[in-house]
C-alpha cells in the first residue's frame, strides 16, 4: 500500500462509490461523516411515513468496511478545510492530512431566507428528520382523538407539505392513505378520513421535472386519494398554528418542507465559487476550481450536462460522479492519461403516489400507473444494501400492499405530548 491519502467527507452515494471504486488502488482511505450510517435516502420518506422502520435503510458504515483494511472510518464533523497546507479539521479537534480529498457532504433544506420556520415544518433529509416527521404524524391523530375543540381538533387532523417534487407528492399520497385506509377502524372519536392533506406548490404544476403529462397524471391520482392540490402561489407564512399560502390561511398542526436544499458548506471551505444553492462550480473532471487534488461530488457539486441543464440531485447522479472520480485518482496514480470528461448518463425520473401507482420518465418511454410502481419497486430494491434489507423492504411492501396495514407506526421517542404540544 502506498502512502497516498485519500480523504473522503461524507458516507452518502458518491462518497461510497468512490471508496468502492478504489479497491485494490494501494492506496490509504479514511472516511469521515457525522454519522455512523449510510442512509438509503430514496425511501426516508417512507420510514416518516410508517411503511418501513430506520434499519430496513440505513447501514453502519463500519460494517459496509469491515473487511476493507485500507479503509478508516471515522465519526466526525468537518469544520473547515486548508488546501494550502492540504489538511480538514474536525469538530473534536483532529486534524487530517490528505495528498487527495474528495467532499460528498451533501445537502439540506433551504428555507429561502426563513430559517425560523424549520422547528415546525421540518426537511426529510435524514434519519432523524424522518422519524420526528413520523412522530409528528402518529401524533396528530392521538390528540385529535381526545381534542373536544372541533377547530383545534380538524387543525390536527390538516397536514401541509410545502413542495411539490418527488418527495413532497409521495409524502402526500401516503399520509393520505394512512388516514383514509389504514387507521379509521382503530379510533372512536374522530373519522380519521376527514384528514386534510394539503401539497402546496409555487410554481404551475406537481413534479416539474417530469414530463406534463405524467405531472398532471401524477395531480389526478393525488386528487383521487384526496389530496388537496395547491399551485402557483408560495408559502407566505409558517408557525404552529398553520401556514399562509398567498393571503389564505390553512389552520394546520404538522407542517413538512419539502420545498428546497441548499449545499453543505463546501464552496466556503474551499474558498471558491459556488452557485445560488452554495453548490461547487465544478470542472469537468470534477475537480474544485484552481484545486487539482480536491474533488466534488454528489449534493454539494454543481455540474452542468451537454444540454445545458443541471445534473440532478439525485442518487444514480452521485454514484457515478463517485465512480468517476475514482477512475480519476487511478489514473494519476498509475500515470495513465485521465479519462474523458464526466458525462451525466440519465436512466430516468421515478416517483411513487401511494402504495399502488407510479410515474417513471425514461426520456421517450413514459410510464405510470401499477406497471410503474412495480418497476419502481424492483429498481429501489435492487439498489438496497445487502439482501437481508432487500428481503425485509420487500416483505414490509408486500405486507402493506395485501393487508393495507403499515409496519411501523410506533412511537418511539421519549418525547411527551406536553412537549409536542
Amino acid at each position: 500500500m502506498s502512502d497516498h491519502h485519500v480523504v473522503v467527507v461524507g458516507g452518502g452515494f458518491g462518497g461510497l462509490q468512490l471508496v468502492n471504486g478504489l479497491k485494490g488502488a494501494g492506496v490509504r482511505i479514511t472516511l469521515v461523516d457525522r454519522r455512523n450510517h449510510h442512509l438509503f435516502q430514496p425511501l426516508l420518506y417512507q420510514v416518516a411515513t410508517t411503511i418501513l422502520s430506520t434499519s430496513e435503510i440505513a447501514w453502519p458504515i463500519r460494517r459496509l468496511y469491515a473487511d476493507r483494511h485500507d479503509v478508516t472510518v471515522l465519526l466526525g464533523e468537518v469544520t473547515d478545510v486548508d488546501s494550502g497546507v492540504k489538511t480538514v479539521s474536525l469538530r473534536n479537534g483532529l486534524t487530517l492530512r490528505y495528498d487527495t480529498l474528495v467532499l460528498a457532504t451533501g445537502a439540506t433544506h433551504a428555507y429561502f431566507g426563513h430559517d425560523e420556520w424549520e422547528p415546525v415544518a421540518p426537511g426529510l433529509k435524514t434519519l432523524e428528520d424522518a422519524t420526528t416527521i413520523r412522530r409528528r404524524v402518529l401524533l396528530a391523530f392521538e390528540k385529535a382523538e381526545m381534542e373536544a375543540d372541533p377547530a383545534v381538533r380538524d387543525a390536527l387532523l390538516t397536514f401541509t407539505i410545502v413542495g411539490a417534487g418527488p418527495t413532497g407528492v409521495e409524502l402526500a399520497g401516503i399520509i393520505a392513505e394512512l388516514a383514509h385506509f389504514t387507521l379509521p377502524k382503530e379510533f372512536r372519536n374522530i373519522d380519521t378520513r376527514k384528514t386534510r392533506v394539503v401539497l402546496v406548490e409555487a410554481g404551475p404544476r406537481v413534479l416539474p421535472a417530469f414530463a406534463e403529462e405524467l405531472s398532471a397524471y401524477a395531480q389526478k391520482a393525488l386528487e383521487k386519494l384526496g389530496v388537496e392540490v395547491h399551485l402557483g402561489k408560495p408559502v407566505t407564512e409558517c408557525s404552529a398554528d398553520g401556514v399562509r399560502i398567498g393571503e389564505t390561511f390553512i389552520a394546520s398542526r404538522t407542517i413538512v418542507w419539502a420545498a428546497g436544499v441548499t449545499a453543505s458548506p463546501a464552496a466556503r471551505w474551499l474558498d471558491v465559487p459556488a452557485d445560488r444553492a452554495g453548490r461547487v462550480i465544478v470542472e469537468k473532471d470534477l475537480s474544485a476550481p484552481g484545486l487539482p487534488d480536491v474533488f466534488v461530488v454528489g449534493d454539494t457539486a454543481s455540474v452542468m450536462r451537454d444540454d445545458g441543464k443541471p445534473v440532478p440531485g439525485i442518487a444514480p447522479a452521485a454514484k457515478q460522479q463517485g465512480g468517476y472520480v475514482a477512475k480519476v485518482i487511478r489514473a494519476r496514480l498509475s500515470g495513465k492519461p485521465p479519462p474523458a470528461p464526466f458525462k451525466y448518463w440519465h436512466q430516468g425520473s421515478l416517483a411513487t403516489i401511494g402504495k399502488s401507482a407510479a410515474i417513471i420518465d425514461f426520456g421517450r418511454v413514459k410510464l405510470k400507473g401499477w406497471i410503474a410502481w412495480w418497476i419502481w419497486g424492483i429498481a429501489h430494491i435492487y439498489f438496497l444494501i445487502g439482501t437481508r434489507s432487500r428481503f425485509s423492504v420487500a416483505w414490509s411492501w408486500l405486507w402493506i400492499y395485501l393487508s393495507g396495514q403499515h409496519s411501523a407506526r410506533l412511537i418511539t421517542q421519549r418525547e411527551t405530548m406536553r412537549e409536542e404540544g
